[in-house]
């Protein structure tokens, strides 16, 4: 999952070496922190946050371990 939003976020942004996803392992959850530039951060978020909620719908979409929810957090 982590390469995914990896992929996802370096197709929106200007400077994609400064890409970064964590990813935080919890029993049931797994929190994914995404880290750009700060001139990026717009292009990562969207207008209204549309980007975010578009990029957060393809994670549980892709998900296939049902056990684990995955959370996608956008890190200033």
């Amino acid at each position: 999952m982590k390469e995914l939003v990896e992929a996802m976020a370096r197709a929106m942004v200007e400077r994609p070496e400064e890409v970064q996803v964590n990813e935080i392992d919890g029993a049931k959850t797994v929190v994914l922190e995404l880290r750009v530039a700060p001139e990026d951060l717009g292009r990562v978020i969207g207008k209204e946050g549309s980007r975010a909620k578009a990029m957060r719908t393809i994670i549980n979409a892709a998900n296939k371990d049902r056990e684990r929810r995955y959370i996608l957090e956008i890190v200033e």
